[in-house]
């Protein structure tokens, strides 16, 4: 009897094994504030990403990829969840921008989490759970103490802490409580790229791993890359000589109408030079073919302030903070070895809610949808299927944001996209289809068009119980 019990574990155990080694790993990669139009294989001509080219020719690259938000942690949330920002309540950076700043305002300040709550299922602990390694590395803007990455499903965390951009800036010392300095001067992300080629390199090898790297760059402070810097200057000055940067006005605020800044030129490089020793690495491991790779950013470039941020998302509208598409529509990549074909395109909408049911389902695992409730799995897509049943797509901003932004909503069915400005009552329409630069507002002229698409809206806002804002009131 006790031989058969033997037997019979060793049996199990040799299948866990064999299922653990048919199930993909999983390497996603992403970036802070990382415009549509910062990288090569979106169009970009003064910014130089090989790497991150060469990977979309090896994969599948989206072209209407978008953000669940314009800012970063209800993105982020959104990710780890599957589920809106809104049904998680985190809808605007953490802690966000207290409404008070802001002179004139006619809204109160909307209270959000300032952490993700336990309760939530992440992408993370379901595949922990399934048997994966899980290892997380860089920003996780999600939570302090007690609401960490090792809270929320990451067997490692290198530097994942409540801080949205790098407390001691990006070279050391961090001043980061999760990444103990090394050597004084390091360049922070050549350092995260290290501790994940530490973990690549000594995991164990009997267990599929998820690793999520999460860059601090591109987020102010902009500091230049020392390595590449002075590339850029040299291509700034032979390119544009000492022509001003122009820009475009933005209600009271400026756009970055030109790409042209080598120090924000230098970051989007030391991204790109980590996706390249990332990506050799798996070859080095013998890992490419069995290493489903995700590369997506957080929100669009910060290309709109009171004065003109540090990057153009040309032809795209605005940027970081607003809901036109320069601050929801991402460059995005992946590759599925056996599932995309090398250098193909999706032109199809999809949000980054989506990550989470894809996996599983990439995975083989069932999906859950009472965990992912608002996502869908892209696994069709990746195969080559030109479209997949799909939600309409729901951004729900209620904050002020130091882009200029005051609060406000949008919502993208098929082609056409609504936004809507509560400061000003008033909608404006557009269909992609025809102006993906958002120039040419037909709300007017298409009034039955636009009184549709705001029911929608409003019936899904009070569907997911989102927060309104409320008049401010005055002393």
């Amino acid at each position: 009897m006790m031989f058969r019990f033997f037997v019979l574990l060793v049996l199990n155990g040799l299948l866990a094994c064999v299922v653990h080694a048919e199930r993909p790993n999983f390497l996603f990669l992403l970036v802070d504030d990382l415009g549509w139009a910062d990288v090569g294989c979106n169009g970009s001509d003064f910014y130089e990403t090989p790497h991150i080219d060469a990977l979309a020719r090896s994969g599948m690259r989206f072209t209407q990829g978008y953000a669940a938000c314009p800012v970063c942690s209800p993105t982020r949330a959104s990710i780890m969840t599957g589920r809106h920002p809104v049904r998680v309540d985190i809808t605007d950076w953490i802690p966000g921008m207290d409404a008070s700043r802001v002179k004139d305002r006619k809204f109160e300040h909307v209270e959000d989490r300032d952490n993700l709550a336990l309760s939530e299922v992440t992408l993370a602990e379901q595949l922990r759970q399934a048997g994966y390694q899980t290892f997380f590395a860089g920003k996780w803007h999600l939570g302090d103490v007690g609401h960490l990455p090792t809270d929320q499903g990451f067997d490692f965390n290198r530097g994942g802490h409540d801080r949205g951009s790098p407390p001691g800036g990006y070279y050391a010392p961090f001043k980061n409580p999760f990444l103990p300095d090394h050597e004084k001067g390091e360049y922070l992300t050549e350092r995260l790229t290290e501790e994940s080629v530490q973990f690549l390199d000594t995991r164990n090898t009997e267990q599929p791993f998820l690793l999520f790297l999460a860059y601090y760059n591109v987020h102010t402070p902009i500091q230049a890359y020392d390595k590449r810097i002075e590339h850029f200057r040299t291509k700034r000055d032979e390119r544009f000589g000492d022509s001003p940067t122009p820009t475009i006005a933005e209600r009271s605020g400026q756009s970055r109408a030109r790409q042209d800044f080598p120090d924000y030129a230098s970051m989007v490089a030391a991204v790109d030079d980590s996706v390249g020793e990332l990506l050799q690495t798996l070859e080095r491991l013998g890992l490419s073919e069995n290493t489903c790779v995700f590369f997506f950013s957080d929100n669009g470039g910060l290309c709109t302030k009171k004065t003109a941020g540090p990057t153009s998302n040309l032809p795209l509208r605005s940027g970081k903070g607003w809901c036109y598409e320069g601050g929801v529509r991402e460059p995005m990549i992946v590759r599925a070895p056996g599932v995309t074909q090398a250098g193909s395109t999706c032109e199809f909408p999809v949000v980054s809610m989506d990550f989470f049911p894809t996996m599983l389902d990439l995975a083989g695992l069932p999906l859950a949808p009472e965990l992912h409730a608002d996502g869908t799995s892209l696994v069709p897509l990746l195969k080559g299927q030109a479209q997949i049943e799909h939600e309409p797509i729901v951004w729900h901003y209620p904050h002020y944001h130091g882009s200029t932004w005051t609060p406000g909503a949008a919502i993208r069915d098929g082609n056409w996209k609504l936004i809507e400005f509560y400061e000003e009552g008033r909608a404006e329409l557009y269909d992609l289809s025809q102006d993906v630069g958002e120039s040419n507002d037909l709300s007017e002229q298409l009034p039955e068009q636009t009184a549709e698409l705001r029911r929608k809206l409003k019936d899904w806002q009070q569907k997911m119980g989102a927060k309104m804002p409320q008049p401010r009131q005055l002393d």
